[in-house]
């Protein structure tokens, strides 16, 4: 018999940043609930890379902090979790909560929407998605111009979401702007709304993952880093370091304070 009640769940701040102890069935069960529910949530799978910048700016924080699920996607912020006292804690990775979330919308008959990638990953993105999940209702798939939408265009996105019925919509923009996205959309899409990033890309086999070696022991984003070196210079060679010393003066000495509130 499936639990409507959500329990419980431990969260930790990383580095100012709330983190929660959740799991792939866990994170399942309550996009699951909300969107029987016809809520508008929405959920985001962090990395190192959303607690720096989160840590840098007091948008991205807000936004972090009024999330309704902030799953540790990273090893780093797993590893977090347990040295906060979460023995348990585990990996809510995106691209592998992607399918399950996938999975029980095919079972369940909740109809799901896509917005983010270019057109040619989209289409293969939902092309891919209808052959693993044949009986799964896609109601909504967008990409969007690599520019900031006029208000009228953001209208009609909000109005042909809901109209379509979505219920749950994949978000695959870069981070942190999918969790800014998602933030200014909720209340305004009747759906619960997961950032699940490079997820559209891997999925859609545009992207190579890593290998699930270098995932367990925490070097995926070599991997990434090695794949995408210009894109992805800044967040790991500027972040990486300074996510370990701030978190380990945490550790020593309490959240250090940002620039702002010293």
């Amino acid at each position: 018999m499936e639990k409507n009640v959500l329990p419980l769940i431990q969260r930790r701040y990383i580095v100012g940043m709330p983190v929660d102890a959740t799991s792939y069935e866990d994170a399942t069960n309550r996009v699951r609930i909300w969107a029987q529910q016809g809520l508008s949530k929405y959920v985001c799978v962090a990395t190192v890379n959303n607690v720096m910048e989160s840590y840098d700016s007091p948008q991205v924080s807000r936004v972090m902090q009024q999330a309704d699920l902030v799953t540790p996607d990273g090893m780093p912020l797993v590893w977090g979790l347990r040295r906060l006292g979460v023995k348990t804690a585990s990996r809510v990775y995106g691209p592998d909560l992607t399918p399950i979330v996938m999975a029980m919308a095919e079972n369940k008959q909740l109809q799901v929407g896509f917005y983010g990638g270019s057109q040619e990953v989209l289409d293969k993105l939902v092309a891919v998605a209808r052959q693993r999940f044949p009986k799964m209702i896609v109601s909504y798939a967008f990409s969007p111009p690599f520019r900031q939408l006029t208000d009228e265009e953001d209208r009609d996105v909000v109005e042909k979401i809901n109209a379509g019925g979505t219920q749950i919509l994949f978000i695959g923009l870069n981070s942190p702007k999918q969790d800014i996205w998602m933030e200014q959309h909720r209340g305004r899409v009747n759906s619960v709304m997961l950032g699940v990033g490079a997820a559209f890309d891997f999925m859609a086999g545009a992207k190579p993952q890593a290998p699930r070696w270098m995932m367990r022991s925490g070097l995926e984003w070599v991997f990434r880093f090695v794949t995408e070196p210009k894109r992805l210079a800044r967040r790991y060679l500027k972040h990486n370091p300074r996510f370990v010393a701030l978190f380990l003066w945490q550790l020593l000495n309490g959240t250090p304070q940002k620039a702002d509130q010293a």
